[in-house]
């Protein structure tokens, strides 16, 4: 599976590699079959069960039954290899990875491989979205030593966790200039008993490589000229005839249309919307949206944005329904909320524990092959659905008696076929008939074996998923999304966070355990204010406050600014990871700077905004590098560029001239703005305890009443809602 790769960290330590590599072929002559050994016969309780079968994660208790002697990440690995003097072979994927099932299967099923890993290495499995620091660690060192990232993600390394190896995914056997497990665990086996000394000083060298290119020092303020060079670079990477950037794969990455929606909101320019609209409109249409049950595929593998990598993720549904929210407030255009809808559908019905979380993904097989769930033959569709209103579904569908859809590995036709539209149904008989069509074909679909959904309830993705909903709930003046949203807030205070107020990363059937990272405090912030903006409830800006004083506590850094991935409090790794770079989401880094800027907005305390200025100045000299790969701080910062302002509205919240005026200025786009309501009926003076800058706004007359601040000056008061807007528009 495909990341995005983050192209500065890269030409010193492909040196190494390269070195490394000719140490390998020299002993262990890597591109030669090396004497197999003979399959054995596992007993039946090695053949059963391993180590990960005590495991919560639904992607270790995946290979709970491989032959491989599998450990999990922790101390007794790496004990046993100092313990042996053996090397490490770290695999790290996720449940719903299609090429993790794929090397699971030929390689890590295996009982041939398995006895060459059980005999050279100490084996350790990863779930990348349970520990993304480790994961976010040793894919940089992939990315920097191959030119390329993804998942399964393979790791060489010494005991003491130092890489002098790295790959992605690995046949059994070698093919297509691509070496095998059978080529490569022997000669790596035999380098690290014949070429020792030299494999540990090259993993030297790579650790002294992280730990400098990790090494973050201040520099110079961002220009405001940022924002339009990162414009330009997408101008430039645009695909005008399908919409999206670059060629293929294809990512949805909605933060990157989030942006473009704002910096035309800011500058006016109309060049930018059309990239986004053309986008969204483009998604929609093609094979990355699931037309049948809804909800986005995780990438398109071609331009056109028709073959999708079939596994569903939270945070895409997350992020994608922000975008085509922001769209609608944008442009008013109905299409873009029918979108965000059947987004939310989608998650409330397939991704929504009873008690409010939501769950991680869905995989991406089902029986074993990629993508089987949601394709159709005409003749299933005949049969099912009669000859006419087939036949109305090959039209519009652009389905083809022998299949339009392609296999990724093998470019063949299967005879087999993925929805997908031209253009919008802009007819409405046509669009009645197709809603008619679709029940009756999810509800067949719903017969099948279903593809293996990830249960775990993830504290960061369901931050972003709170953050989407609320959102929704604003612009669509839904209160029951609001619910939803309020309701995974409430799930995580009771299941994800400790007693002293620390949260947890991962909960599953009853458990919740592992150290938080960044994004699980960040992602979880951003969702509280988008809940104190949609309620005024004055709990979730206490809870984000104190939520944002923990992470300054443990992932600061004191040094130069900016916020490592991992605690203080935790495991310390070869390197102490920190990265403003997105990936398929936002970094946690650039959202945290977001919430500094909001919060000193909100609360009046100063002291968030020196930090936000900091993390600007940490990370500006890889920022002016690559600005598109660091859209999302770069987001932060147009914020701040365009004069946010500071909306109170005092009044009564059982006034419904007050609630009026609450929902106008809370439903109108305008993504520099902070909202807070100081409610007379609250005798507590809760908001003005938390934001001390607000006590003295008080009623003019006892009638609603507006302030609007600007630059740390406030504009007159005014009991005149349209006063208010001219304010808020200047």
């Amino acid at each position: 599976c495909e990341i995005n790769f983050n192209p500065i960290f890269f030409q010193q330590i492909a040196m190494i590699s390269k070195q490394i590599i000719s140490i390998v072929i020299s002993v262990g002559l890597i591109s030669t079959i090396w004497s197999q050994p003979k399959s054995t016969k596992l007993n039946q309780k090695e053949q059963t069960v391993n180590r990960l079968a005590k495991e919560s994660s639904p992607y270790l208790l995946q290979h709970k039954n491989n032959p491989v002697d599998w450990y999990p990440w922790g101390e007794e690995a790496f004990q046993k290899a100092a313990e042996l003097n053996r090397p490490i072979f770290l695999s790290i994927g996720y449940s719903t990875c299609h090429w993790c099932h794929v090397m699971e299967h030929e390689s890590f099923e295996d009982e041939q491989v398995a006895q060459l890993m059980n005999e050279n290495f100490i084996s350790i499995k990863v779930d990348r979205e349970e520990l993304p620091e480790i994961d976010h660690v040793y894919m940089s060192v992939c990315q920097a030593m191959t030119g390329r990232g993804g998942w399964p993600l393979t790791i060489i390394m010494t005991p003491e966790k130092e890489p002098f190896f790295a790959g992605t995914y690995f046949p059994k056997n070698g093919r297509f200039g691509r070496p095998g497990m059978m080529e490569l665990l022997p000669s790596i086996a035999d380098a690290w008993k014949n070429k020792h000394d030299e494999l540990v000083q090259s993993a030297n060298r790579i650790n002294e490589f992280l730990q400098k290119s990790n090494k973050k020092e201040l520099g110079d303020a961002l220009n405001e000229s940022i924002l339009n060079e990162a414009f330009s670079q997408f101008e430039s990477r645009y695909d005008k005839i399908h919409g999206g950037f670059g060629t293929q794969p294809k990512f949805p990455s909605p933060h990157n249309l989030i942006y473009l929606l704002r910096y035309h909101h800011m500058i006016g320019d109309k060049a930018s919307l059309e990239m986004v609209e053309k986008t969204l409109q483009e998604m929609r249409l093609g094979g990355i949206f699931d037309h049948v049950g809804f909800g986005f595929h995780r990438y398109s593998t071609d331009k056109e944005w028709l073959v999708p990598h079939f596994e569903k993720m939270l945070y895409d549904q997350a992020m994608l329904a922000m975008a085509y929210t922001e769209a609608f407030q944008v442009t008013g255009n109905q299409d873009y909320k029918n979108t965000t809808e059947e987004i939310l559908t989608y998650v409330q019905r397939d991704m929504t524990d009873v008690r409010g979380g939501f769950y991680s993904a869905e995989d991406a097989d089902s029986e074993g092959e990629e993508g089987l769930f949601y394709l159709w033959t005409m003749e299933e569709l005949k049969s099912l659905l009669g000859e006419e209103d087939a036949m109305f579904l090959h039209r519009i569908y652009n389905l083809d008696s022998s299949g339009n859809f392609k296999d990724e590995a093998t470019g063949q036709f299967t005879g087999k076929n993925i929805f997908h539209l031209n253009a919008p149904i802009s007819n409405s008989m046509e669009a009645e008939k197709i809603s008619t069509i679709r029940e009756k074909l999810f509800d067949a679909r719903e017969k099948r074996i279903h593809p293996i959904k990830d249960d775990k309830i993830l504290t960061d993705w369901n931050g972003l998923m709170i953050a989407a909903f609320t959102k929704a709930g604003v612009a669509f003046q839904s209160k029951q999304y609001i619910e939803i949203a309020e309701k995974s807030a409430q799930f995580i205070f009771k299941n994800l966070t400790d007693d002293k107020g620390r949260l947890k990363k991962r909960y599953r059937k009853g458990k919740s355990g592992l150290d938080a990272h960044l994004d699980d405090y960040a992602f979880l912030v951003w969702g509280l204010l988008e809940l104190y903006e949609a309620t005024f409830n004055v709990h979730y800006l206490e809870k984000a406050v104190q939520l944002n004083e923990i992470m300054v506590d443990e992932f600061w850094n004191e040094s130069s600014g900016g916020f490592y991935l991992g605690s203080n409090k935790t495991e310390k790794l070869i390197v102490r990871a920190m990265t403003g770079y997105d990936g398929a989401i936002p970094s946690g880094n650039s959202i945290a700077t977001m919430n500094l800027l909001k919060l000193t907005r909100l609360t009046g305390e100063v002291k968030w905004a020196e930090m936000a200025d900091k993390t600007f100045k940490v990370f500006s000299n890889e920022i002016n590098q690559a600005p598109t790969g660091f859209i999302s701080m770069i987001t932060a910062f147009l914020f701040e560029s365009n004069h946010p302002k500071e909306i109170v509205i005092v009044g009564s919240g059982s006034d419904p001239v007050t609630v009026a005026a609450l929902n106008r200025v809370k439903s109108e786009y305008n993504p520099t703005k902070v909202l807070l309501f100081k409610n007379t009926d609250d005798t507590k003076r809760q908001l003005s305890t938390l934001a001390k800058w607000t006590s003295t706004q008080e009623t003019i007359n006892n009638k609603t009443t507006f302030y609007v601040c600007q630059d740390f000056a406030c504009k007159i008061p005014t009991t005149d809602i349209d006063q208010a807007f001219k304010f808020i528009h200047e």
